[in-house]
């Protein structure tokens, strides 16, 4: 169970934090005898209220040392690149990755798409807008993560990430 003041990982909505356990006040008396996490989503506003027992998703976001493991390991994730034409296949190439609901498989989404709109270019052409859409979730998604986990604003993540690996490099 977690605990008020916890950063979680809900869904795929996100980063959110449990801004308190309890029954809300304006439901229903028949919901009265359920815990509820209210969640505070880190990027945008309102409250999620979610069951304790639910079985939807949920996993405490990774620690800081996690996540320094994670920067160090994207240069060794492999690329898939996926080139389908059909639409709803990519689409659920993409869904899947998400679904994963780790941060790896987020990578593994953005390298792919990365990689594909460079040999698309290469050859006079543009990653089509399932491509863009689910990368910038998957973006998004990560750096949320990766902001809370190392105590720095969610603007400078992708910077963070590049001078790791830069260093890393050397």
């Amino acid at each position: 169970m977690f605990q008020k003041g916890d950063y979680i990982v809900y869904r795929n909505i996100g980063v959110c934090k449990v801004a308190e356990i309890g029954i809300p006040e304006d439901f229903p008396a028949a919901a009265q005898d359920v815990q509820y996490y209210h969640l505070a989503p880190v990027r945008g506003s309102g409250l999620i209220y979610i069951p304790v027992n639910s079985t939807v998703f949920m996993r405490p976001v990774i620690s800081r040392q996690q996540a320094l493991e994670l920067i160090a390991s994207i240069p060794f994730i492999e690329e898939k690149p996926n080139y389908s034409k059909d639409q709803k296949a990519l689409s659920e190439s993409y869904k899947s990755l998400l679904q994963a609901h780790n941060c790896t498989a987020l990578i593994q989404l953005i390298k792919n798409v990365h990689t594909k709109k460079r040999v698309l270019s290469e050859k006079g052409k543009s990653a089509g807008k399932t491509d863009l859409q689910y990368m910038k979730q998957a973006e998004e998604l990560l750096h949320e993560e990766l902001s809370i986990a190392l105590e720095i604003p969610f603007e400078e993540v992708p910077a963070y990430i590049r001078q790791k690996i830069k260093e890393a490099a050397v």
